[in-house]
């Protein structure tokens, strides 16, 4: 589907609640809140989802408004201020990190591909959480007053304990044999959240349980006719036209391929931090026993990790670069989106590879117990590994994509 621009009607800017308020300040809330998370990570995975007294703190602190439009009581601070709150957080605490992003993140997809009207109606309330699925499931009616009445259970909606909204994906059938997708906001009064999450591998505290909707009525003003992965944002976006910030002119996938990348990079920091403290707390096995920070080995496999964690996060920033560098010149096509997914897709694998083959392996039996921060870490990172988006589309998809676009290739 290609989305266009329309000309904006004229509404009233709502105020933010700290206008003074600048991206390196929310940068540096995150940061401290995440300094706090480390000790409640057991805690969080027990319950599911971060704690009530944790979301207020990042209510208080605006994390849930960096990409709501400003005009809506958002700061609209941008990709990279984003990215940099979802790397101190996943660092502080993956699972926190993971539910706080594909929570907050998808006000950038409602903010770029709505009309104003919707936009206006969905971020009354100034804070935003959102989560999202790409899996078309249940189903959708027109009822007589042109709403859709919707029915179905939606699952993995990391974010879903706090959430406002969520944005789905469910399939029509025209009666013509060939369901065509279509992409729904529906308010919090419209699901159910079910006691379904928790017992997986990892990021047991990510809050991504199912949401169920049973006869939910949501507007057509908050549908799209189409898939957030195939959206085209060529011609322009309503978002650009209506905020004049070419941010939400940004393509909505490569934007969700660099959530993949933030998350990584943050759980990798989170691993090496965990090994920094066993180099200085811990001494080797075999003589000469010397501190661990002291020994070559030590040192080797350190060095080699801390090397590829970096470049991990060189690339996520680099790639939200070139991710704005394209929203900004307005002519984003299918090739430069993949092209940024790539780059994310490196990020990925570097940090997976700091923390297998590296930072686990070395860290020590005793080190990775069940309750551990770095087994939970190494934990959450194999449960990203295997997530659809990364094991299927990043590592594998992308690249014939990229490929294709490059080549002009059509068909299949």
């Amino acid at each position: 589907m290609t989305v266009t621009a329309s000309a904006p009607e004229r509404t009233a800017a709502v105020p933010v609640p700290e206008p003074g308020l600048t991206p390196d300040m929310v940068v540096s809330r995150a940061e401290e809140l995440a300094r706090g998370l480390i000790a409640r990570q057991a805690e969080t995975e027990r319950r599911g989802y971060y704690a009530e007294d944790t979301h207020e703190e990042f209510r208080r602190a605006g994390l849930y408004r960096i990409l709501v439009p400003r005009r809506y009581g958002g700061y609209e601070f941008g990709v990279e201020t984003f990215m940099r709150v979802v790397v101190a957080l996943s660092r502080g605490c993956p699972s926190t990190g993971w539910m706080y992003c594909l929570g907050a993140a998808h006000a950038h997809a409602v903010a770029t591909l709505f009309e104003e009207r919707a936009q206006a109606e969905i971020f009354a309330g100034g804070d935003f959480l959102c989560p999202a699925t790409v899996a078309p499931t249940g189903t959708a009616e027109r009822t007589a007053d042109g709403r859709w009445r919707i029915n179905g259970t939606w699952r993995y909606c990391s974010g879903s304990p706090y959430a406002t909204h969520l944005l789905g994906h469910t399939l029509v059938d025209d009666g013509e044999g060939d369901p065509r997708p279509l992409l729904f906001v529906a308010p919090r009064e419209a699901f159910t959240r079910l006691d379904d999450w928790g017992a997986q591998l990892g990021l047991r505290g990510s809050g991504s349980h199912s949401l169920r909707i049973e006869d939910g009525l949501v507007p057509d003003h908050f549908t799209l006719d189409t898939h957030l992965s195939q959206v085209d944002v060529t011609d322009g976006t309503p978002g650009r036209a209506l905020h004049g910030n070419p941010m939400y002119g940004g393509g909505p996938l490569s934007f969700m391929i660099l959530e993949d990348a933030a998350l990584a990079v943050g759980m990798a920091k989170g691993a090496l931090d965990a090994y920094e403290e066993l180099m200085l707390s811990r001494q080797t096995l075999f003589p000469p026993v010397v501190n661990r920070f002291e020994d070559p080995d030590f040192q080797y496999w350190y060095g080699e990790a801390a090397g590829l964690v970096h470049a991990a996060e060189t690339c996520l920033l680099g790639a939200v670069r070139q991710w704005d560098d394209i929203a900004g010149r307005g002519d984003v096509t299918p090739e430069q989106e993949l092209r940024v997914a790539t780059i994310c897709r490196e990020a990925v694998r570097m940090s997976w590879r700091a923390v297998e083959r590296y930072l686990f392996p070395t860290a020590g039996s005793s080190a990775v117990r069940d309750g551990e921060r770095m087994e939970r870490v190494w934990r959450d990172m194999s449960m990203q590994q295997s997530h659809a988006g990364i094991s299927v589309f990043l590592f594998t998809v992308a690249n014939r994509e990229l490929a294709r676009a490059r080549f002009g290739v059509t068909g299949c």
